[in-house]
């Protein structure tokens, strides 16, 4: 598979930009007091999932982009995390977390085949 000229090309780049737009606007409706806690550590790590996987598409080689992808694949799953915590604590619906849930699971599979298809 080539690799495309710009990060801006990848659906998962995009996929994840719509994700960190959809986190920061749920956000919005938690305490003000969670402000400097869950808030300010679900919107890192949504902003870590792309901004990861353009600093790895921008890397001189493809080993470094399959490290940033990890890295990626590492913040996704410390968003899940926290999307359940705010579940369980009543700051998100079932519905919401559902809707995000599947998101995430997205982006978790494209993530995946971009791995892979830098293997080969």
């Amino acid at each position: 598979m080539a690799i495309s000229k710009s990060y801006r090309d990848l659906i998962v780049w995009q996929k994840s930009i719509e994700l960190t737009g959809k986190i920061y606007s749920c956000t919005r409706k938690f305490p003000k007091d969670e402000m400097y806690g869950i808030i300010s550590q679900m919107r890192r790590a949504a902003v870590s999932i792309a901004s990861n996987i353009a600093e790895g598409q921008g890397r001189n080689s493809t080993g470094e982009f399959r490290q940033f992808l990890g890295t990626s694949k590492g913040s996704l799953y410390e968003l899940e995390t926290q999307l359940i915590v705010s579940q369980n604590v009543g700051y998100l619906s079932k519905e919401e977390l559902n809707d995000l849930l599947s998101i995430c699971a997205e982006i978790g599979r494209l993530i995946n085949g971009l791995i892979k298809s830098l293997e080969q």
